[in-house]
């Protein structure tokens, strides 16, 4: 096959284990996965990367366990949104997330700068259903399925985190 579809590399992995299959999942998703770390850490390169190798360990432990019930990419992301919220449990033994100052937001541009320091206004599960949304393109029900909310749920943060943003941005002369 020149461009094989990933219900047939996850099959190739699952019952042949062929990782060159795997690595070609890895290379289609390493980005939104990334990203999506990215967004969830304030910018934090090192950590997002550590918990993108997480993600992916996992998925390729737990490939055999696929259905094919969702796509292979919000399965995936499902699994990054699991491994982040794992992270996050363990860390509130010791400080929170959203209280973090990150290095990389101290050295980054005015603009990026200000869109970190606005999602970091919002409550985790409202900066995952933005980004997941606004900046990775998901849809409500996609969103739900990666998450494990309600629909509802989704919307409700969703909303909520949209006001937040924009009251950030128009006091901080965006609007």
């Amino acid at each position: 096959m020149i461009n094989p579809t990933d219900i047939s590399l996850v099959a190739q992995v699952a019952v042949l284990g062929n990782k060159r299959a795997f690595d070609e999942l890895v290379r289609r998703y390493q980005s939104p996965v990334r990203r999506f770390f990215l967004h969830q850490t304030l910018g934090d390169e090192q950590l997002s990367d550590d918990l993108a190798q997480d993600t992916f360990i996992k998925a390729y432990t737990n490939i055999a366990k696929f259905r094919g019930l969702a796509s292979f990419q919000t399965w995936l992301m499902r699994i990054a949104y699991n491994v982040f919220y794992d992270y996050t449990r363990s860390k509130k033994q010791t400080d929170d997330i959203d209280g973090i100052q990150h290095p990389s937001l101290q050295a980054s541009t005015a603009v990026g700068m200000d869109v970190y320091e606005a999602l970091r206004l919002l409550k985790s599960e409202e900066r995952t259903c933005i980004t997941l949304q606004l900046i990775d393109g998901y849809d409500i029900v996609g969103i739900a399925k990666i998450t494990g909310m309600k629909e509802g749920t989704v919307k409700s943060h969703l909303s909520r985190g949209k006001e937040k943003l924009t009251n950030y941005l128009k006091q901080n002369g965006y609007g």
